[in-house]
């Protein structure tokens, strides 16, 4: 079947990961479709989780908001999404993930060029087949590549994700919120993390949340429901100057981050949610590969475990597996403040 059949003026959808890190990626392929065909529409399906991302992503027409489960298909929702999908009349549809399940509601909606890895044996699902993604060693490498005429040799350098936050929607927040009169300093700590071992242990958060009010600044810290327990303990050591607004709406996390100075942060999602805003971006990296999976958008300082100085050269050819061994938890608590301290300091914004 061609991939040549569809209207170049129909809409592309975007299928993404559903994590949130994953999900900011798709900003840059958004950029290389837009910059194929300015005038082309770009929506992207999303979770209730990520949607509030999609409304500060310039490019993207609208996010179509469906909660497929992880574990299992979901015949039912499926059938749901893909009678949304019809009524968008998209002409291709790019399958981000390899799963089999991705790529079900592009073909029940009959959209005519879904592209995609043939992952999970997807032939018929996946029409507009790519090979090679073994060979591309980064998720954005494979993400871009998509988004590519195939054959076409990829940029240099992939599209930097952007997240334009209104100065009026951080006034109205930081209003409603009871921080509009803060002129303090502001940091954000997002002490969640998917996955064993990529979290800085809390009380070293708490440790450093203590050190960061009672030299002046004013300490938030962000997160989902699951990180509630977390920032209570953080809030508990540093008092009155750190205030808990974890939260399950990600839009309070996108607009905390447009408001700050300074993110400290583990490997996770809102990493890559301040780095995308602009946020200048401390980042804590143990057990992952900081070439694999910190943001495209630079960071203010990448902090890893002492010890294993070829660990980080070691992961472009090993990958993860070279540094799996390392702790988060090793790293110390004077060194992320000695790094907190130094970019406060180059934005004038150094605690009083």
């Amino acid at each position: 079947m061609s991939r040549d059949f569809a209207p170049t003026h129909a809409p592309v959808l975007i299928v993404p990961y559903v994590w949130i890190g994953d999900f900011v990626r798709c900003h840059s392929v958004v950029k290389l479709l837009r910059a194929q065909a300015p005038e082309r529409p770009v929506d992207i399906v999303s979770s209730t989780l990520c949607a509030p991302l999609a409304d500060y992503m310039p490019g993207v027409r609208e996010a179509i908001v469906a909660e497929l489960p992880r574990r299992r298909i979901g015949v039912a929702l499926q059938i749901e999404l893909a009678s949304k999908l019809r009524a968008g009349r998209y002409g291709q549809a790019l399958v981000m993930s390899r799963k089999w399940k991705a790529a079900l509601a592009p073909w029940l909606a009959a959209i005519p060029v879904r592209t995609g890895f043939i992952g999970e044996m997807r032939f018929g699902l996946i029409n507009d087949v790519r090979r090679g993604e073994r060979g591309l060693p980064r998720m954005i490498d494979q993400m871009g590549a998509l988004a590519l005429p195939p054959g076409t040799k990829p940029p240099s350098e992939w599209p930097l994700p952007e997240l334009v936050v209104p100065q009026i929607d951080i006034d109205d927040w930081r209003k409603r919120r009871g921080l509009a009169a803060d002129s303090r300093p502001i940091v954000t700590l997002s002490p969640g993390a998917v996955g064993e071992g990529k979290a800085w242990p809390v009380d070293h958060y708490a440790e450093l949340a203590c050190a960061l009010a009672s030299h002046g600044a004013s300490v938030w810290i962000l997160g989902g429901p699951k990180e509630t327990l977390l920032a209570a303990s953080i809030v508990a050591a540093g008092g009155n100057r750190v205030r808990d607004l974890t939260s399950n709406d990600l839009r309070n996390a996108i607009l905390a981050h447009a408001a700050a100075d300074l993110a400290v942060t583990n490997d996770s999602g809102l990493m890559h949610v301040a780095a995308a805003i602009g946020t200048p971006t401390v980042a804590l990296f143990g057990p992952t590969s900081p070439w694999h999976w910190k943001p495209l958008n630079p960071l203010a300082a990448i902090i890893e475990p002492p010890g294993d100085t070829d660990a980080a050269k070691r992961a472009r050819t090993e990958g993860n597996d070279a540094v799996r061994h390392r702790r988060t938890r090793d790293i110390a608590v004077d060194t992320v403040l000695s790094a907190a301290r130094d970019v406060l300091a180059r934005a004038n914004r150094r605690p009083p």
